[in-house]
């Protein structure tokens, strides 16, 4: 047995959840820092083509194209590719936009019973050294895209696909969950009351993907919550938060109205979600 075989029987023994696990942290953490260093070096335009050129090939390849061949089927499998139906687009759309709202409302509902912590959460996002406002935006629609795209293919596609064949949806989209919000939870804005929504926020991406069998819907939702987080709550280049907890204000309008939205937004999510899933059932019933 040559070497490279014993290292390809060593991996294979590993258990499948395991392999799941370092694959999808892989596959998820490396190509979204390919971006940063590009913007600090290369300035907003020319970092831009580059990011996106690269976004293509790596969608192209974690989705079965290239080499090696042994590995594109498990590749495609591992992407969830498959074709949507203008159906599960229209749901999955509705899925996305009502997700991004969800975590929006419930940062901040966070922030209504604490103050906001605006030097925290401004760290490592400085976007001072881009000269004007639209290439600040275009900054930060690729940082969103990139971080979208190659977070759902790591962790609701590489990790837990292969651990929802082995061990069912619901051990599946729990572990990738938890890695995603151990991930997350390493930055400067982590703190306690950031754990329920970061974690919330990985189970309904993983039951997105589950529930429509692509990562498209969770893709969408994913860049456009990520679009208003370093827009707005990372930045600051669409704003601050300056509302007061309500130990100071009271339960206010603005209060009541942001618990009203989180819940219409989460109901929506998971009816969507459900809506997906049917589709889904019936689509392979018929095939």
């Amino acid at each position: 047995m040559t070497a490279q075989e014993s290292q390809r029987s060593g991996w294979a023994r590993l258990p499948v959840s395991l392999r799941a696990v370092i694959t999808g942290l892989v596959i998820a953490l490396i190509p979204a820092n390919v971006w940063p260093p590009l913007l600090l070096s290369l300035g907003v335009p020319l970092a831009t083509v580059i990011e996106l050129v690269f976004l293509g090939l790596y969608v192209w390849w974690v989705s079965g194209g290239g080499p090696p061949g042994r590995t594109r089927a498990a590749r495609s499998v591992a992407f969830r590719r498959r074709a949507l139906s203008p159906a599960q687009w229209f749901w999955g759309v509705i899925a996305a936009v009502s997700f991004a709202a969800t975590v929006h409302a419930a940062i901040v509902l966070l922030f209504r019973f604490v103050p906001f912590p605006i030097e925290a959460f401004r760290h490592g996002y400085n976007f001072s050294f881009i000269p004007s406002l639209p290439l600040k935006w275009i900054a930060v629609v690729v940082s969103a895209t990139s971080a979208g795209i190659c977070e759902e293919t790591g962790f609701r596609g590489y990790m837990q696909q292969p651990i929802e064949q082995r061990h069912g949806a619901p051990i599946a989209i729990l572990v990738s969950s938890f890695f995603f919000m151990l991930l997350h939870l390493t930055k400067a804005w982590a703190m306690v009351g950031m754990v329920p929504i970061v974690l919330g926020a990985g189970v309904l991406l993983g039951l997105l993907a589950w529930c429509s069998g692509s990562l498209i819907p969770g893709m969408i939702g994913h860049v456009v919550m990520d679009i208003g987080l370093f827009g707005y709550w990372w930045t600051g280049i669409a704003g601050d938060f300056s509302a007061r907890p309500i130990s100071e204000t009271g339960v206010d309008r603005p209060f009541l109205i942001t618990c009203a939205v989180l819940a219409t937004t989460l109901i929506i999510v998971l009816l969507a979600a459900r809506r997906l899933r049917r589709i889904r059932v019936s689509t392979a019933v018929a095939v």
